[in-house]
């Protein structure tokens, strides 16, 4: 059997895991095709996923941002802002994606099917991003609520229960005072594709390189190498 007819075997199965049944089950199988494997099959398949995961990275932003709103009334503006940044970051939404127990029908080029690591763990992120963009094509903005919120509410309440630090800042106080002077960040190197790139960032205090981190996003990977760097530094627990 090939993959293609493999995946369309799995469709009801992945349905149940969902708790969602698709109207247009093609939006559901277009959500499982990596650009690796579209270029590798693309006489047989007319599109990959990462139309349907640029539209569910808003949707998921917006109901996050709505959650947070409403469930937190009396916080401003900026800790709304950090908060949903952690709750819609790669490694947030590829811990919920395995939770579902689906990221194994993932269609993948040879390349990427030898991938692991932090290349599988934004592979997993995209395909839950175009699962929401997917459903709420198929079912509207009630569908794409209901489905996360059925889903993740518990997930997402855990993330307010921790207190958010802020790496940067943190990393920020301890280069001023003890050096007078700020960290810097530098990118290594940049990968994928424009939309879904991934940033592999270096910091450093008084000329020396003390962290690394990588993120889907600048911000991201610049947290991320600080963070690194305060662990280092024996600023951090873990």
């Amino acid at each position: 059997m090939s993959p293609i007819d493999a995946l369309v075997a799995q469709i009801p199965l992945i349905e149940e895991k969902l708790g969602y049944a698709f109207l247009d089950r093609e939006l559901l199988f277009l959500a499982f095709v990596h650009r690796s494997f579209y270029n590798e099959y693309r006489s047989q398949i007319r599109a990959h996923n990462e139309r349907l995961e640029f539209l569910g990275d808003s949707v998921l932003g917006l109901l996050i941002s709505e959650y947070l709103y409403k469930t937190l009334p009396h916080e401003p503006e900026g800790t709304l802002s950090n908060l949903r940044s952690h709750i819609v970051e790669a490694s947030s939404c590829s811990a919920l994606l395995m939770e579902l127990g689906v990221g194994e029908h993932v269609l993948l080029g040879k390349g990427e099917r030898m991938n692991d690591g932090r290349g599988r763990e934004t592979i997993l992120a995209d395909l839950f991003e175009a699962l929401i963009g997917a459903i709420f094509l198929d079912g509207g903005i009630e569908a794409a609520r209901s489905f996360l919120f059925t889903h993740f509410t518990s997930q997402i309440q855990a993330h307010l229960q921790k207190p958010v630090r802020n790496a940067k800042a943190d990393l920020q106080d301890y280069s001023q005072k003890k050096f007078q002077k700020p960290p810097i960040y530098k990118i290594l190197k940049e990968v994928g594709p424009d939309h879904s790139k991934m940033f592999h960032v270096i910091v450093a205090i008084d000329d020396k390189e003390i962290g690394e981190g990588m993120g889907s996003s600048k911000k991201e990977a610049e947290q991320a190498a600080a963070e690194d760097a305060l662990k280092k530094l024996g600023e951090r627990n873990g």
